[in-house]
């Protein structure tokens, strides 16, 4: 696997090594050791898997009591995935991320607590799986808004399928956000 370092410290895109023959490949996901060894030493509890169609964009979403590390990646089709730090005291406070996750390329992305995750489709449909640090907690959940001027997504797509709840998420400068 090699690590790769992002603009926004903590947020590591991940691209596994491909073992290929001709009845197909194998890769390996996550490697608790090799993980720990790019400063990302965490214990995912739980793991989560979306179906979306073309133009959906989902996001963007953080608990702000029981913050979750996230490891994404796109099981089938292809999406832009997103974070965004909310960590006031970061440098990098209100920045994003933002990359491609594919079939294809099969990269994965670690967002570490303290970041806003959404993404959109860009393909047909697209399968997203994610392992989690902490457990899904609703009365933890918050949104910031997928197109906050304050945040300034460059999202690829430009009428997306947003649902009620992402729509009414708040600005970064209303939302509750991390020390």
């Amino acid at each position: 696997m090699e690590f790769q370092t992002t603009h926004l410290p903590g947020v590591i895109l991940i691209h596994p090594r491909l073992f290929k023959d001709e009845r197909g490949y194998f890769m390996e996901t996550h490697h608790r050791q090799r993980f720990a060894d790019a400063d990302i030493d965490v214990d995912f509890v739980q793991d989560n898997q979306s179906y979306s169609h073309h133009g959906v964009l989902r996001g963007l979403h953080y608990q702000i009591h029981h913050p979750q590390g996230k490891l994404v990646r796109c099981l089938q089709g292809e999406i832009f995935d997103v974070a965004v730090d909310l960590r006031r005291s970061s440098p990098n406070f209100g920045k994003w991320w933002g990359g491609v996750l594919s079939s294809t390329n099969r990269n994965l992305v670690y967002i570490p607590p303290g970041f806003a995750h959404g993404f959109c489709v860009l393909s047909e449909e697209a399968d997203v799986a994610y392992k989690c640090t902490d457990l899904y907690s609703p009365a933890d959940e918050r949104t910031i808004v997928w197109n906050d001027p304050a945040v300034g997504i460059e999202w690829p797509i430009s009428s997306p399928l947003v649902s009620a709840k992402d729509q009414a998420g708040l600005s970064l400068t209303n939302a509750d956000c991390f020390p």
